[in-house]
């Protein structure tokens, strides 16, 4: 145990840029490694299986309702915030009552049958879409619902069985549309059929601004950070997402190699992870993915830098067992023989 506390003393020194000008980390563990049971030891930040992953809202808007709270498990898609959608549901309302009055027009003028299957399938997607969208807002409400206890698990199974027939029923008619677009012999669309699709346009763009009022996980996990208040107004920033969630059925380290002991790591490879908050364990595991270039380090900045230096190789270890350390922690990562 005092040899590689030496050892990390020393690698102290290097990152300080306190030992001889020209001396590496390895020229100067060098006399160490013969006897300790690593080749490499790197600084590392422990994550949950797969990393945190940060989300936050594409737009500006004031948060009407947050549907999670700190340390509750979530699945993929399920509705965590939303927005105020007053203005948003009204153009979408408008968009609609537009389009099917063009629809009307368009079906009570003279109509080249020649194209009767192409109009066909255009109506079967967009109907198609609008039931989608609705049994995907049924899904968000149910699932709010389960955990606050006024909706059944029957009634979330058959919300959910709803969004995957009217997903199913887009993509086949989607497909109809190409086929039938696909006619060499397909005269163009009369001045009434592009109104029509241009109105659709309009529908699908603010169906897409309303669904952006709604923040949903992205996949399945623990909320490990929760940012957001009903009543806020939030605005996008990737440098402060208003939910953090993570894969807590497993633990990570995303360790930064130094360039000069790139050679000596490899995926399967043996290591282990010391921490400060428990001095005297060691935690095992095992290399699972090793970047494929080297890059800037994030974890520990090492003075002056210029935009071209690449310095590190990102390396994760899988550990193995359920650890009592937390996300976010500062490690040590060691790389055995």
């Amino acid at each position: 145990m005092k040899r590689i506390l030496k050892s990390i003393a020393v690698l102290g020194l290097v990152g300080a840029g306190l030992l001889i000008p020209g001396l590496t980390s390895t020229d100067a563990l060098r006399a160490e490694e013969s006897d300790t049971p690593w080749v490499v030891a790197a600084p590392g930040r422990l994550e949950p299986k797969g990393g945190m992953i940060n989300i936050g809202t594409a737009i500006i808007g004031r948060i009407s309702e947050v549907y999670i709270a700190l340390n509750d498990e979530v699945e993929q898609n399920e509705l965590l915030l939303k927005l105020d959608d007053a203005e948003a549901r009204a153009r979408l309302a408008a968009a609609e009552t537009q389009a099917d009055v063009r629809e009307k027009t368009r079906d009570d003028g003279n109509l080249n049958k020649d194209r009767k299957d192409v109009r066909d399938a255009e109506d079967e997607v967009y109907r198609a879409e609008r039931a989608a969208t609705g049994a995907r807002i049924e899904l968000d409400y149910a699932l709010s619902g389960r955990r606050n206890g006024t909706v059944t698990e029957r009634t979330l199974r058959d919300a959910r069985r709803r969004l995957e027939q009217a997903d199913d029923r887009v993509q086949k008619a989607r497909v109809k549309v190409a086929r039938a677009q696909a006619d060499p012999n397909l005269p163009a669309p009369s001045p009434a059929e592009a109104a029509v699709s241009e109105a659709r346009a309009q529908v699908a763009i603010a169906e897409a601004l309303l669904d952006k009022t709604r923040v949903r996980a992205p996949r399945t996990g623990r909320v490990l950070i929760l940012r957001a208040k009903s009543g806020e107004m939030v605005a996008p920033n990737p440098q402060a997402p208003l939910v953090v969630i993570g894969d807590m059925t497993g633990m990570q380290v995303t360790a930064e190699v130094d360039e000069v002991d790139v050679a000596k790591v490899e995926v399967g490879q043996k290591a282990y992870v010391t921490s400060i908050s428990y001095p005297d364990k060691e935690f095992e595991g095992k290399v699972s993915k090793v970047a494929p270039a080297l890059a800037s380090p994030v974890i520990m900045q090492r003075g002056a830098r210029r935009a071209t230096d690449v310095e590190i190789l990102e390396v994760t270890i899988e550990l193995e067992g359920d650890v009592p350390l937390l996300p976010g922690m500062r490690v040590d990562a060691f790389f055995r023989k």
